[in-house]
């Protein structure tokens, strides 16, 4: 799994950890990693993937300690708070590369493996942000947007082939995310939740087979309203969001 060296994937990582799963973390924080890895027994493999063919090493390594890949949790993710038009180029390249094109890579590495065994399931952690878009936000939001598609989508591709595709929403998460980005997190609501119930939705989709899982569940009644009355969402977001 990846972006397991603190915050939901650490949490995920303990999780599955606990119900038994063998599991290879990945993460940029070498020191934090090794932590995590200590308490959950598992594989370390520090790297940054949006390195040339960190992904292709990830896999390759995965594959060397168990000979086969059940499943595969992408949680590595990144933001940048502030104005698009402020927003520095080298920014916009780290968001877009570490929060999609990363992960995409990697299922593009793992997902044969798991279609030729004839079983397997791929959890992406997405955002909120991804459905509804947020203001401050909009590189991120977009990353996470087509981090949503692209779940949609391939969910319909692997249909018959025994591997399944999950999608996990979170809200607002109490975990570092927020002061790396720059910018901490100063709303009232919604109030964050911590990674531990992120962690719980990833095993309730690993445990029990949902395609999506918002957290906490009432997040699903705006993404319901964006898509049922738009010009309504869009006049409460500009007074309240």
């Amino acid at each position: 799994m990846t972006g397991a060296s603190s915050g939901i994937g650490a949490a995920v990582a303990r999780r599955l950890s606990a119900e038994g799963w063998r599991l290879v973390l990945n993460g940029r924080d070498a020191a934090r990693l090794g932590g995590v890895a200590e308490q959950t027994g598992a594989f370390c493999f520090p790297a940054d993937l949006t390195g040339r063919g960190a992904e292709q090493r990830l896999t390759r390594f995965t594959l060397e300690q168990f000979g086969r890949v059940d499943l595969l949790v992408a949680g590595a993710g990144i933001g940048w708070a502030g104005d698009f038009i402020t927003m520095p180029a080298d920014a916009l390249e780290e968001v877009i590369g570490t929060d999609l094109l990363a992960t995409l890579r990697l299922v593009r590495q793992v997902v044969p493996h798991m279609v030729e065994a004839g079983c397997g399931r791929v959890v992406l952690i997405g955002s909120l942000a991804g459905v509804v878009g947020v203001r401050g936000e909009a590189v991120y939001s977009a990353a996470k947007a087509a981090l949503s598609a692209f779940a949609e989508s391939l969910r319909y591709e692997l249909r018959g082939t025994g591997v399944e595709l999950s999608h996990v929403v979170p809200g607002v998460v109490d975990t570092p995310f927020f002061e790396r980005r720059g910018t901490p997190y100063r709303r009232s609501r919604p109030r964050p939740v911590p990674p531990e119930r992120v962690a719980e939705a990833v095993w309730s989709a690993v445990s029990r087979g949902r395609n999506e899982i918002y957290v906490p569940g009432w997040l699903r009644l705006p993404a319901r309203v964006r898509g049922a009355a738009p010009g309504l969402f869009r006049r409460l977001a500009t007074a309240f969001g």
